[in-house]
């Protein structure tokens, strides 16, 4: 192994860096206080009156005390549906839970939020949820409290292959799976969403607050005339005792989720994938001073090794190719124990052996020829694969043309999107155009995906699409016969840039599930060990198939 070493020092830059990057988590850190309010206290109130708990509540109580929860999709929905009033985190609680000592899948309808409501990307984050239990072969559980599809949105929420019908028949797949799926009834469950949990291995439902039917008594007495309330129609003594739709009648909130943890902790073991776990060791540098190492003035290059200096165990790093393709660096190193393969964009202007200048955060052809090798080999090692994105993309212009980048750059792309071997990424920085592709963006199925709150996803940089944007703007305009002074093609620019930035930010991404949450870099070794952990639960590695890559 090879130690990385430190040449940090506390500067009048460093100090600036970590106080634009700490503002930056204070602002992230109160967003997420005012989503996991939900709707509001008000909302919470009548909730509690109700008898019920809160969708975070009841997630609480389910897990192991002292465990934690691995939210994903926190920011779901951010700054979306403001018309409808807003979905806080899409009225949907979900992530990875510990109940009996072992990870499962939690999906919770937030209730306080529109009554549980489900609007289009409300689907999407769950079938992320039931993404994720496939993939890693984990039980899932549902916690059911909603009205159903959010019916002014319901044309792109019914009908399509990615749509709620989908959530359904990924019911029945698990089922054949063999992936254990326990639903409870614990509010509403109306029309289509009825299917749920009715198709999960075993369902309860609460007595009194939990409903389960087809339609509803005003449905039922507009379409045929029969008057009857919702309790008689379709409630917990109904479907425990007369139709036997459901498998347990539960008293509250409570007993229903400890029964929960009955069945979880009854489950048998399954094999598991042998990915390597030695004994923990920290990083030798405190993982906070990366604030301080990341530029506030994102165009200024910093050095990669410094960044996974506090990253990895013992800061130990066995470079492959070390000296070939720096504008990314590859290797073997362990975080939290578990052995990984790292594949990491430098930032830092280059030199190569031969005396040239290469500009930090983008791939050449020797990068992603060394990238591919890399690849190859850890999924030949059985060794799950860790990305940080700074990337502005593949280089440009006649020498990379005439040198094969595409070549290169397709070689990438399809060792990653091949790869059979569990892959994590973190967008820490840009994240431009293919180099998003290449570096295991959310195409190419990493089994998460989290962003720094310094990451900009975007097909390119600000300044170059804005200026283009302005550019095809001021040439339609003249068409047109308009002249455009230079105080109005500022204010163009202007507002484009503005527009850009707001759709390049990490909290656009993570509202519509690009990333499945914004966090500080020192949670990331936590996310890749309980992400590991995770995924060794399926044993079912498929034998790696490299395709057209040419080595």
């Amino acid at each position: 192994m090879s130690l990385i070493g430190s040449k940090v020092q506390k500067t009048p830059a460093f100090l600036k860096n970590e106080e634009v990057f700490q503002l930056l988590l204070d602002d992230v850190n109160a967003k997420a206080e005012i989503i996991k309010l939900g709707g509001g206290k008000a909302s919470t109130e009548k909730h509690h009156k109700r008898g019920k708990l809160t969708a975070r509540e009841r997630i609480q109580k389910l897990i192991d005390p002292g465990s934690s929860f691995l939210e994903v999709g926190l920011f779901c929905a951010f700054e979306m549906y403001e018309e409808h009033g807003g979905a806080p985190s899409s009225g949907t609680v979900f992530g990875i839970g510990i109940v009996h000592g072992r990870e499962v899948v939690i999906v919770a309808n937030d209730a306080t939020v529109k009554a549980g409501a489900w609007f289009p990307v409300t689907v999407k984050k769950n079938l992320r949820a039931q993404e994720i239990a496939m993939e890693n072969y984990l039980p899932i559980i549902y916690l059911v409290d909603s009205a159903g599809v959010f019916l002014p949105m319901q044309s792109e929420i019914f009908p399509d292959k990615e749509h709620f019908g989908r959530i359904f028949r990924n019911n029945a797949v698990m089922s054949s799976m063999g992936i254990t799926q326990i639903a409870a009834i614990m509010g509403p469950c109306v029309a289509g969403g009825a299917y749920l949990p009715i198709m999960s291995d075993e369902a309860m439902i609460v007595d009194k607050t939990g409903s389960v039917f087809l339609a509803g008594s005003h449905l039922v007495k507009a379409a045929i005339g029969e008057e009857i309330d919702n309790e008689q129609l379709g409630g917990a003594t109904v479907h425990c005792e007369i139709s036997g739709v459901t498998d347990h009648k539960m008293a509250d909130d409570d007993e229903c989720l400890e029964k929960i943890r009955s069945i979880i902790g009854k489950l048998g073991e399954k094999p598991r994938a042998g990915f390597h776990r030695a004994a923990p060791a920290l990083p030798n540098f405190d993982a906070h001073e990366i604030y301080g190492l990341f530029p506030a003035d994102r165009t200024k290059p910093y050095d990669m090794y410094e960044i996974l200096a506090r990253i990895i165990d013992g800061s130990d790093l066995d470079e492959y190719k070390s000296g070939y393709g720096k504008t990314i660096i590859t290797g073997y190193a362990r975080i939290d124990g578990w052995a990984v393969g790292i594949v990491a964009n430098q930032r830092s202007v280059v030199r190569t052996k031969k005396g040239e200048m290469q500009v930090g955060g983008v791939i050449y052809s020797d990068s992603a020829d060394k990238a591919a090798r890399f690849i190859l080999n850890c999924n030949q090692k059985l060794i799950p694969l860790v990305f940080f994105q700074d990337v502005t993309g593949f280089m440009v212009g006649s020498r990379a043309e005439h040198g094969g980048i595409i070549k290169d750059g397709a070689k990438m792309v399809n060792a990653v999107a091949n790869s059979v071997v569990p892959k994590f990424t973190f967008m820490i920085g840009n994240s431009y155009g293919a180099g998003n592709y290449a570096m295991c963006g959310k195409a190419y199925d990493p089994r998460l995906i989290y962003a720094w709150p310094t990451a900009q996803i975007a097909v390119m940089g600000g300044r170059q699409a804005s200026e283009t944007l302005l550019g095809i703007k001021i040439q339609q305009m003249e068409k047109g016969g308009a002249h455009i002074s230079k105080d109005e093609q500022q204010k163009l620019l202007d507002e484009i840039q503005q527009r850009y930035e707001r759709e390049t930010n990490p909290y656009f991404a993570a509202g519509r599930l690009w990333v499945d949450g914004i966090i500080d870099p020192a949670q990331t070794r936590a996310v890749v060990s309980r992400g590991i952990a995770v995924a060794a639960h399926n044993a079912s590695i498929p034998q790696f198939n490299p395709g057209v890559i040419q080595t």
